[in-house]
C-alpha cells in the first residue's frame, strides 16, 4: 500500500495512541480521512511521503486523539456568533448599552436576543436585568435575554406577544417570574420558556450556516473533533445539515433532539415522526444521536433531597411527572433511539433511576448505552452503584461546575457545591462516564476540561478535591470513553490503522504541563478525518 502514498505524514516527540500498553509512537500517517499506519521511528513511515504528501516535522510535538465535548451545545454558540455579546458586559449599565445599541440598528419589532454564556455574579449588580430595564432600553424591539438554558428574561414587548400577563398560568415545571409586588418580572424558567420562545422567527440559513462555521472552528480549535450537542430542535438540524453540505463543519456533530419543554408522550411521538427522515444516515460528520429529555431544572431550580440553603420551602422542580416520562422515554426506544436525560440534583438523580429502571423491565434487551444520564450533578455513593448497576452511562461537566460554583454556593450550601460531578466516585464505582462543558453554562476547551477535573478548581477556589481524578482518566473521559458512549469506538477515541483520522497536536507534552498552563493550552493543529480544520499561526506556537 505505502506505492500510493500517504496525504499527511506526522513526526512528532510521541503519538499517544492510547491502546493500552502500547509505547509512544513516533510517526503517523493518514491516507484519505483514516489513520494508515504507526512507527516507533520518526523516520519509519519516511518511504509514504510523495509529492502529494503534506509533512509535519515537529520533534517537539506530542499527539492525541481529537476530543469529545459529549454535553455541550454549538447551536447555542453558533447563534452568540450573531447576538448582543452581553457576556463582555461588567456592569448592567454596559449589558443594557448594548442591547440599546444593537436596537438602533434593527428594524422596530424586529426580535434582538443575546448570547448565553454570562453569569449574572459576573456583573457589578451581582444580578439578572428586569423587563423594566430592559424596556428603557428599548420599547420598540421584543428582546430575549438567555442566560444558559434553563431561563430567559424578556421585556415587555415580548410578553405582550405572548400574551403573558399576570393571569397567566405557570405551566407545570416552569417558573413566571414576579418581582416584590406580584408584577411580571420578565423572567421565565424552564417549561415556561417556550412560551416566548415558540415566536422567535427562523434565522436566515446563511446566517445560520456563518454562525456554525465561526463556532464548531472555535471548538476545533481548543482540541474537540466531536461534538454531542444536547438541545437540538428539527429546525436546528436542518441548519445542521446546509452547514455541513456548505463544508462550514470543522467538528463532527452527535445530535440530541429536543424534547425540551414537552410534558406528554404524545407531543413526542410527534417530534419524533418530525424527524423519522432524518433519524438514520451513515455520515460519519453529522448524525442524530437521540432525544434528549429535562427531568428538572439547573442551577436555580436542579431537584435535591434537602431544601436549598437560601430559601427552606424550595427544593428544586421537577419538570415531569415520573409516570408521564416513562410513557415517553419508552416512545423513544420502541423506535430504536436512545435517550440522554437531563438530571442535576439529587432528587432528579433518583427519580431518574426508578424512570430507567420501570423503562428498562418493560424493554428487556435494550442495547448497551441506550439510556444515558446528563450531569448526574449530586449523585452519591447509593445513586452511582444503582446506576452502574443499570448499565446507565452518565456524562459529568467540569467546566460548569468551574464558572457557575459561586452561584451555586448561593443556593445549596458549600457541602452540595464540592459534591458536584464526583468523577472519582464514578470511575471508581465502575460506571462508563465521559466529559463535556455544558457550553454556554461552561467554557469548552480540551484542556481546560481536563485541568479542571484534576484540580476541581472553581471561580470561588477548589470545590471537592476527594472527587479529582488523573490527567490519563480525564483525558479518557474525552476521548476513548467518549467514543464508547457515542457507540464508536470502532472509528474513533484512539490512533490506530483504519480508525478515523481524527487528532490533536501539542508544541509541548500537555500531561507534564503546570496546571495553569494546562488549563489554557490550545493545539497547534486539529485535524477531523484527515483534514487540517484549525492551525495556530506560526508566531503563537
Amino acid at each position: 500500500m505505502t506505492d500510493q502514498g500517504a496525504d499527511l505524514l506526522i513526526r512528532g516527540a510521541a503519538v499517544h495512541t492510547l491502546v493500552p500498553g502500547l509505547a509512544p509512537q513516533r510517526a503517523l500517517a493518514v491516507r484519505g480521512d483514516r489513520i494508515a499506519a504507526l512507527s516507533p521511528d520518526p523516520h519509519g513511515l519516511d518511504a509514504w511521503v510523495s509529492a502529494r504528501t503534506t509533512v509535519h516535522d515537529l520533534p517537539g510535538a506530542t499527539v492525541l486523539p481529537a476530543f469529545d465535548d459529549t454535553h455541550t451545545h454549538l447551536i447555542f454558540a453558533a447563534h452568540g456568533a450573531h447576538d448582543v455579546p452581553v457576556h463582555q458586559a461588567r456592569t448592567l449599565a454596559e449589558f443594557l448599552d448594548l442591547i440599546r445599541q444593537r436596537a438602533r440598528t434593527t428594524p422596530e419589532g424586529e426580535w434582538i436576543r443575546t448570547t448565553t454564556n454570562w453569569q449574572e455574579l459576573n456583573l457589578a449588580e451581582r444580578r439578572l436585568p428586569t423587563a423594566a430595564e430592559l424596556d428603557r432600553a428599548t420599547d420598540r424591539h421584543p428582546v430575549l435575554v438567555k442566560r444558559g438554558g434553563h431561563n430567559d428574561v424578556v421585556n415587555s414587548y415580548a410578553l405582550r406577544l405572548a400574551g403573558i400577563t399576570e393571569d397567566t398560568p405557570v405551566p407545570p415545571g416552569g417558573v413566571i417570574g414576579r418581582d416584590a409586588d406580584g408584577r411580571l418580572d420578565g423572567r421565565l424558567i424552564d417549561n415556561a420558556l417556550p412560551l416566548v420562545e415558540r415566536l422567535l422567527p427562523a434565522p436566515d440559513r446563511a446566517r445560520r450556516i456563518a454562525g456554525l462555521r465561526l463556532a464548531s472552528g472555535q471548538y476545533a480549535a481548543t482540541g474537540i473533533g466531536t461534538v454531542r450537542d444536547c438541545a437540538v430542535t428539527p429546525d436546528d438540524y436542518a441548519a445542521l445539515l446546509a452547514a455541513r453540505e456548505a463544508g462550514a463543519l470543522s467538528t463532527r456533530v452527535r445530535a440530541l433532539i429536543s424534547a425540551l419543554g414537552l410534558t406528554s408522550a404524545a407531543q413526542v411521538e410527534e417530534l419524533l415522526d418530525a424527524m423519522a427522515d432524518r433519524r438514520h444516515g451513515c455520515d460519519p460528520w453529522l448524525s442524530v444521536w437521540g432525544v434528549k429529555f429535562g427531568l428538572d431544572g439547573g442551577l436555580e431550580a436542579g431537584a435535591t433531597e434537602e431544601p436549598y440553603a437560601c430559601d427552606h420551602t424550595f427544593s428544586g422542580t421537577l419538570t415531569w411527572e415520573p409516570d408521564a416520562l416513562v410513557e415517553a422515554v419508552e416512545a423513544v426506544v420502541r423506535r430504536g433511539w436512545r435517550v440522554g436525560t437531563h438530571a442535576y440534583g439529587d432528587r432528579a438523580v433518583r427519580v431518574l433511576l426508578d424512570v430507567y429502571e420501570r423503562v428498562l423491565e418493560r424493554h428487556p434487551g435494550l442495547p448497551a448505552g441506550t439510556l444515558v444520564m446528563e450531569h448526574g450533578g449530586l449523585a452519591g455513593p447509593e445513586q452511582r452503584a444503582r446506576a452502574v448497576a443499570l448499565g446507565i452511562p452518565v456524562t459529568v461537566q467540569q467546566p460548569l461546575l468551574h464558572d457557575t460554583a459561586e452561584v451555586e454556593l448561593g443556593f445549596w450550601g458549600p457541602e452540595r457545591v464540592a459534591r458536584l460531578f464526583p468523577a472519582r466516585g464514578w470511575l471508581d464505582q465502575g460506571a462508563l462516564v465521559a466529559a463535556g462543558s455544558d457550553f454556554p453554562v461552561g467554557r469548552f476547551g480540551a484542556m481546560r476540561s481536563v485541568w479542571g477535573m484534576t484540580t476541581r478548581q472553581t471561580v470561588i477556589g477548589v470545590q471537592g478535591p476527594e472527587h479529582a481524578i488523573s490527567y490519563d482518566e480525564a483525558v479518557a473521559l474525552h476521548t476513548t470513553q467518549a467514543a464508547r458512549l457515542l457507540g464508536e469506538e470502532h472509528l474513533r477515541g484512539s490512533l490506530t490503522p483504519g480508525r478515523l483520522a481524527d487528532l490533536t497536536i501539542w508544541d509541548r507534552d500537555p500531561a507534564r504541563c503546570p496546571a495553569d498552563t494546562l488549563r489554557d493550552l490550545d493545539p497547534t493543529h486539529t485535524v477531523v478525518g484527515g483534514r487540517t480544520v484549525t492551525a495556530a499561526p506560526a508566531g503563537t506556537r
